[in-house]
């Protein structure tokens, strides 16, 4: 697994090391000075950025989380973010502030690609969780500031006693580009 890792960060630094700087056809959203500012779906398992809800046989969690990010350069954005959310049940009941640190690059300003650090902080919680994710979509502007990117995306754990499994997701993210 570790070597799946290594593999897709080499590959994802040698894009941006022969990254060319290109016409963006797609309205210069991704052009170096501008922002972005995005919302996606997720899921708890990884300590989301993301916004959810989700309640079954008396079990109820949330998360609302948001990303920003600046373009550094035509199509490559440094991103962070914050989540915070919950879980709740008769028994139990907890906080979580989840965290993200990364970047994006959209490959001919269409293709966005990201690797980043997310983390979360759980309250009462022995360990908190680390995950190395990496995820790809596609990017459709709906206008000069509107775009909504559905993706897939791998978590990787790293923290074994925390868990020792990859988690897959599927998004829909909503971005903003100023």
């Amino acid at each position: 697994m570790k070597k799946i890792i290594l593999t897709v960060a080499a590959v994802f630094a040698f894009g941006f090391a022969n990254a060319q700087e290109a016409t963006s056809d797609n309205g210069g959203q991704t052009a170096k000075g501008n922002l972005l500012i995005e919302a996606n779906t997720g899921f708890a398992e990884t300590g989301s950025t993301g916004i959810y809800f989700a309640s079954q046989d008396g079990n109820s969690s949330y998360n609302f989380g948001v990303d920003g990010g600046y373009f550094i350069m035509d199509d490559l954005a440094l991103k962070v973010g914050l989540g915070y959310g919950g879980f709740k049940n008769d028994d139990f009941d907890s906080n979580t502030l989840s965290y993200k640190i990364g970047a994006k690059y959209y490959v001919m300003s269409k293709f966005p690609v990201g690797l980043d650090l997310t983390g979360a902080s759980i309250k009462d919680a022995d360990e908190n969780p680390l995950w190395l994710g990496i995820q790809g979509g596609y990017a459709l502007f709906l206008g000069k500031n509107v775009a909504i990117e559905p993706g897939i995306r791998y978590n990787h754990s790293l923290n074994d006693n925390y868990t020792d499994k990859g988690v897959f997701q599927v998004n829909v993210g909503f971005s903003l580009f100023f």
